[in-house]
């Protein structure tokens, strides 16, 4: 089947919302203003539970169906990115050094309109759970929400996501079972030598030199460690060490990121990072002081979970127009935790030929809105119907 009528009929109210929304973007936690508007949108939808507060900013609205059964839970994030929007657009932001350049903006008001619709038709038994979750970027909100007992509080069985994806047409969906995305753990490591003369390198101990071998030998992990099936990711993004042409610093520090697609090799990169960097550094003679800490895990879909989504995204955009076996992506997402504290998925929905994410010219599609509007209400009554 294609689109729902009544969600075309929706798209250009959820468009003005989505605008709006677009306009005044807010950061991490700081999600005040969007959480305020979703929570008004709700209670005049006539959602029968609007909950605030939830993993400090998060919104819950919790729509009770016509008979009796168990709660599915739609999730959406709210919060922006720390850029200078350059789009020009008549709805960019109004914040300079905030905008949503991910497009939490476009999910938030696909997840009001199928609240609205499904509010108004109630077409299932049991109850969904609209979720509205801040801080995704960088703050771990959706593993917050979790640990403010979200799933126990509402008796979610099941949790769904999704996401817009640039470079996949508009009306198209992509998702796969297992991991779908990658665990972001983030590194720094400070190296501890002795400084001196760089014409007399010889009574140093240079934490430049073994930095850049220590840096070097770190792609080893993923060429030497680990299966070549399995993906690892370790980028070194910084490095700083000193501020003159002829003196050795005493001091270096780097830091960056290791992106792994399963908790083994997760754990083993972590062992080998570690073991790389002490034994380069003992095997001069510095001191070093390793920080690794564990940021977002996989988002890892659920078998029959996704076996679900696929089949609605091939009932809304048609068999041909669903990837269902997209290469996994070494970003990262916190949904991810939410899918550790309950069996669900996490699909992409195109937004057509625009900019990147994170990117400054970045704008999420209008046109996808009636897409994933169908798809959520769709999954819904078709989880709750079963």
């Amino acid at each position: 089947m294609p689109i729902l009528n009544r969600a075309a009929e929706l798209q250009g109210e959820v468009t003005e919302w989505r605008r709006y929304i677009h306009t005044r973007p807010e950061l991490l936690y700081a999600v005040e203003n969007t959480a305020a508007f979703v929570a008004e949108k709700l209670r005049s939808f006539g959602v029968d539970e609007v909950v605030t507060g939830i993993g400090r900013t998060g919104v819950v609205g919790l729509i009770r169906g016509k008979g009796e059964g168990r709660t599915v839970g739609l999730r959406a994030d709210m919060d922006a990115l720390p850029l200078t929007e350059i789009t020009g657009k008549p709805w960019a932001s109004e914040t300079p050094g905030k905008m949503h350049a991910c497009g939490h903006d476009g999910h938030t008001a696909m997840l009001l309109g199928a609240a609205k619709y499904l509010a108004e038709t109630r077409n299932f038994n049991g109850n969904i759970a609209v979720i509205f979750q801040p801080a995704e970027e960088g703050g771990a909100g959706g593993d917050a929400m979790v640990k403010d007992g979200m799933m126990e509080r509402f008796q979610i069985a099941e949790v769904y996501g999704m996401h817009n994806l640039p470079g996949l047409p508009v009306g198209h969906f992509a998702i796969r079972k297992g991991p779908i995305m990658a665990a972001t753990d983030e590194f720094t490591v400070s190296i501890k030598g002795v400084g001196g003369h760089a014409a007399m390198p010889h009574k140093t101990i240079d934490p430049i030199a073994i930095g850049a071998q220590i840096v070097s030998n770190l792609q080893l992990i993923a060429s030497r460690s680990t299966n070549p099936l399995k993906s690892v990711v370790v980028s070194v993004t910084t490095f700083n060490a000193g501020n003159a042409h002829n003196v050795i610093p005493s001091e270096a520090s780097f830091g960056g990121t290791v992106r792994t697609l399963d908790h083994e090799m997760r754990d083993l990169a972590e062992q080998r990072f570690k073991q790389v960097v002490s034994g380069i550094a003992a095997s001069h003679g510095a001191e070093v002081a390793i920080e690794f800490h564990r940021n977002y895990p996989v988002t890892f879909n659920h078998a029959d979970e996704t076996d679900h989504a696929i089949a609605i995204a091939e009932e809304i955009a048609g068999a041909g127009n669903v990837v269902p076996d997209i290469d996994p992506m070494m970003a990262g997402e916190d949904f991810s935790y939410m899918l550790l504290a309950r069996p669900g998925a996490f699909i992409f929905v195109g937004n057509g030929d625009s900019a990147g994410l994170h990117n400054p010219a970045y704008d999420f599609n209008d046109e996808a809105i009636a897409h994933g509007i169908s798809y959520w209400v769709r999954l819904a009554e078709q989880r709750l119907n079963a």
